[in-house]
């Protein structure tokens, strides 16, 4: 594995010589553009608005532009004198409790290894300070000559680092959840727990593959041996739950693997609703038209008959 970093982690006085290294690797196939009628590569210049010409990449600046169009053009040395006091340091800010960084702030993950075999005493120190008290650092690193937050925390028998949004890198999310007065019923929440439960049955999160990456590669494979592409139709979603009641409880029988609207399922509803419904009345059975008919002219053929007597 190839070390991206090196440097300390820095805490008090204490300093971790450590190596950085990726934690995650995206997998697939890297597709590049192609001209769709013949195959040929396309290839992307770097061309000068001003001048037309192909500019090198040796010669490519950075560049602001203010409303007024002026531009303010920043060059690789520019950024490289820009003071960076984190540049090999991994700053211990602060050790917070663990549930107090919203996962919504973290971005790409990395793994910790110290540097030498000096290092390796004040590294478990900190790792297992961190395991024991159940928390995690919050710090600041400097990787590809930006400045970041980081939270600093234990996986495993390693130290993890990953990267962290800014505080006002973070959108604001107001007004965008339902209004508080739509509820939910106790009866809902019941079935919704169950459905959980189910769907949580015997899961195994390592067992999951990238189901539309097989597929491209399956795609792939097909065109590279001129063979027809086979084709399998998305699912759809649902466009709108009318019965809540009732669309939470095909899923509950239909992730238990039972048929909708067996016995079994509406027992697990009825269990789920946490009642059991009322015995309903018995109603006396309606009569049919010829039936009423017949019984309404025997009834007064023998009122006829008790008055002729």
């Amino acid at each position: 594995m190839r070390t991206m970093w090196k440097g300390a982690i820095g805490f008090g006085l204490v300093s971790v010589p450590v190596r950085l290294y990726a934690a995650t690797q995206e997998h697939g196939i890297k597709l590049h553009q192609v001209h769709a009628e013949d195959g040929g590569r396309i290839r992307l210049k770097r061309v000068c608005d001003s001048c037309g010409e192909d500019v090198p990449y040796e010669e490519v600046a950075k560049g602001f532009e203010d409303d007024e169009g002026h531009t303010a053009v920043v060059t690789q040395s520019d950024l490289a004198g820009l003071p960076l006091p984190s540049k090999k340091l991994i700053d211990v800010l602060a050790f917070v409790d663990a549930d107090r960084i919203d996962p919504l702030q973290l971005s790409s993950s990395y793994y910790l290894a110290p540097d030498s075999t000096a290092a390796d005493k004040p590294y478990v120190l900190l790792r297992e300070t961190l395991k024991q008290t159940d928390r995690v650092a919050v710090t600041k690193i400097a990787l590809r000559t930006r400045e970041s937050l980081a939270l600093l925390r234990v996986h495993e028998d390693l130290l993890t680092l990953h990267t962290m949004y800014w505080p006002d890198e973070i959108r604001d999310s107001t007004d965008l959840a339902p209004p508080s007065s739509v509820t939910v019923r106790p009866q809902e929440l019941k079935m919704a727990t169950s459905l959980m439960d189910t769907l949580s049955e015997d899961f195994d999160l390592t067992a999951l593959e990238d189901e539309y990456q097989v597929a491209l590669d399956d795609l792939i494979a097909a065109h590279l041996d001129h063979r027809p592409v086979a084709r399998k139709a998305a699912t759809k979603a649902p466009d709108n739950v009318i019965d809540l009641m009732s669309a939470l409880q095909a899923s509950i029988d239909r992730a238990a693997g039972k048929p909708s609207g067996t016995k079994a399922g509406t027992k697990a509803k009825k269990a789920a609703a946490g009642r059991e419904p009322a015995k309903a009345k018995a109603e006396p059975k309606k009569q049919t038209g010829r039936t009423g008919a017949k019984k309404t002219a025997a009834k007064k053929s023998r009122s006829a008959r008790k008055k002729a007597g």
